[in-house]
């Protein structure tokens, strides 16, 4: 699987035949490097894992480019069909769906998920969540966004039900975790992951500017932690 962050929670996986983009964030997002057509060039899949907009992004603008499908819960699937979204796979918390080459499994989260209009009033978009990605073709790393979120105990279930090898963990504190919760869920609650990406930091200034005390809260933990270069892939 080769894997590009963006910066903030922005993703784009590709393996087999999918080109999947995680919360795409990209215009506006003051950290992404790139030009956000190229980054997200090819899309089959945009997934989201709640209403925010420094999370749902660029994704009509990347469907109406590409005709990648959305999927999300299903009152953001909702709120982007009246703005013309055409192909959609709606589902909640503790759904499974199945896309050609991978399943999507809508996980809890701890945050919130609106979007304030025109007239800054505040549209309700359905529970948050996180995302577990597995991968139908056999070697490929099961993903774990948590999206936005605190630690909470129950990640021990989406470990135990999933078996994630790679974490996307938020660890920038205010909106979401800090470092040291960050790590305490991969160390305590998911025995499996052997890569923790930490994400959600160094975006805006009232959020952490950088991974390092997630870093050093992992130090001799069995996942090794990878804090990739923005808008350069790898793969795992």
């Amino acid at each position: 699987m080769k894997i590009t962050w963006f910066g903030h929670s922005a993703y784009r996986l590709e393996f087999a035949n999918s080109v999947v983009m995680i919360d795409p964030f990209l215009t506006g997002n003051p950290v992404f490097q790139g030009d956000a057509e190229a980054a997200s060039a090819g899309a089959t899949h945009i997934l989201l894992t709640h209403g925010h907009s420094d999370h749902v992004g660029d994704t009509m603008a990347i469907h109406q480019r590409t005709g990648a499908k959305v999927v999300a819960n299903f009152e953001i699937c909702m709120w982007l069909a009246r703005q013309g979204l055409k192909a959609m796979d709606p589902m909640n918390t503790g759904g499974t769906t199945q896309q050609d080459d991978f399943s999507v499994t809508l996980t809890i989260a701890f945050h919130s998920s609106s979007v304030m209009d025109e007239n800054g009033i505040t549209q309700d978009l359905g529970l948050p969540g996180g995302l577990v990605i597995t991968p139908k073709a056999k070697g490929e790393p099961v993903v774990y966004h948590m999206g936005d979120t605190e630690v909470f105990g129950d990640m021990a279930l989406i470990g135990e039900l999933h078996s994630p090898t790679v974490a996307m963990v938020p660890v920038g504190d205010r909106f979401t975790m800090d470092g040291k919760r960050g790590a305490l869920a991969v160390k305590r609650f998911l025995p499996t992951v052997t890569t923790a990406i930490p994400c959600h930091f160094g975006t805006f200034p009232m959020i952490a500017p950088d991974a390092s005390l997630f870093e050093r809260e992992m130090a001799g933990a069995k996942a090794r932690v990878l804090v990739p270069e923005k808008g350069v892939a790898f793969t795992l």
